[in-house]
């Protein structure tokens, strides 16, 4: 089997290393952790989506941790705007109006992850200064700019209150990498550990326990780049991909069956070129991960949902029902599209 070179055979060794100290305190979710790892050496942001309470924060406080970058968070609600992210005004001790560095820029370039809780509770004017961080990672504030070279956003989603929610846009999706979404443990030790074990209930003192930066998170964006050329892209696996793209936007060409619907009738629009990139970069990371020089299919089909599904744009009858349809969609196009 290819393998790939030494500098970057260290840093996989590292991205392991990273996984095995993060499941020390996220237990139960060894996929979400593959995925997040994935994301994180691909840089892509990602939203997540799960229930409250299933450990998003502790996930991300903990890769902050382990990558030694600073970690700044946010809650999303209707009365949020843009400048909040930025700066906060107070009175001081002194009875004097005060301006402080907001959450986005209060750790400067050392910000490596910002968490943005309930993203649909906030205004599309915050999302819009959001897209502008997550494209550029820059923002303009107290007359200079703000960079953040290092930074990768997440974003949450409750899936479950939709009261005074703003959807995101398709193009504010489409900057996502991947959508990863965490569930309860299913295995029961691991849920008798979440209930009776006190470690679990102090978060705190659980990150604290964790090694900090056994990968600099400076060194990432290099490792990222050196990942992209080293794993190689076959003709096969090229051309698979392709058909892959376009049975998003034309599912019944290749005999795509979604239960009662009109799959000829179903999409408005399928992945963007965006999206295929980000499927590609997200592909050559797991076969980094994996120790190979060169991606399979295998490697693609292990992300396609997670980098494409929340991507597709549906005939305005059916987006109410994205949830639904996503799934099996994205099963049958992969079960459709011959892979080499």
């Amino acid at each position: 089997m290819d393998r790939i070179d030494a500098r970057v055979s260290d840093a996989r060794a590292s991205a392991l290393a990273i996984e095995a100290e993060v499941s020390r305190v996220v237990i139960g979710q060894p996929r979400v952790i593959r995925l997040v790892n994935t994301a994180v050496f691909a840089r892509g942001h990602v939203l997540l989506q799960g229930d409250v309470g299933v450990g998003k924060t502790t996930l991300l406080r903990a890769f902050a941790r382990v990558l030694g970058g600073a970690y700044a968070r946010t809650e999303g609600t209707i009365d949020l705007m843009p400048n909040d992210l930025i700066y906060y005004t107070y009175i001081s001790a002194e009875g004097r109006p005060a301006v402080e560095r907001g959450p986005l820029i209060e750790h400067g370039e050392e910000l490596a992850i910002f968490f943005f809780n309930e993203i649909n509770r906030a205004r599309p004017q915050v999302h819009s200064l959001l897209l502008r961080v997550m494209a550029e990672r820059s923002v303009s504030a107290f007359n200079r700019d703000w960079r953040f070279p290092h930074l990768l956003v997440f974003a949450d989603r409750n899936r479950v209150e939709r009261e005074e929610t703003f959807e995101i846009a398709s193009a504010a999706r489409d900057r996502f990498m991947m959508e990863v979404t965490i569930d309860v443990p299913a295995d029961t030790d691991d849920r008798r550990a979440l209930m009776f074990d006190p470690r679990y209930h102090d978060t705190d003192s659980l990150i604290e326990s964790l090694a900090p930066g056994l990968l600099d998170y400076r060194e990432l964006n290099g490792v990222a780049a050196q990942i992209q050329r080293s794993v190689q892209a076959s003709d096969a696996l090229q051309k698979y991909a392709l058909d892959l793209w376009r049975a998003t936007a034309a599912p019944a060409d290749y005999g795509v069956k979604v239960s009662d619907l009109d799959t000829a009738q179903l999409m408005l629009a399928g992945a963007s070129p965006r999206g295929m990139s980000m499927l590609l970069r997200a592909a050559r990371v797991a076969a980094w991960l994996d120790g190979r020089s060169y991606a399979t299919p295998e490697d693609l089909q292990s992300v396609f949902e997670v980098t494409i599904a929340h991507r597709l744009v549906y005939q305005p009858v059916y987006e109410m029902r994205r949830h639904e349809i996503a799934g099996p969609l994205i099963a049958g196009i992969l079960a459709n599209v011959a892979a080499p």
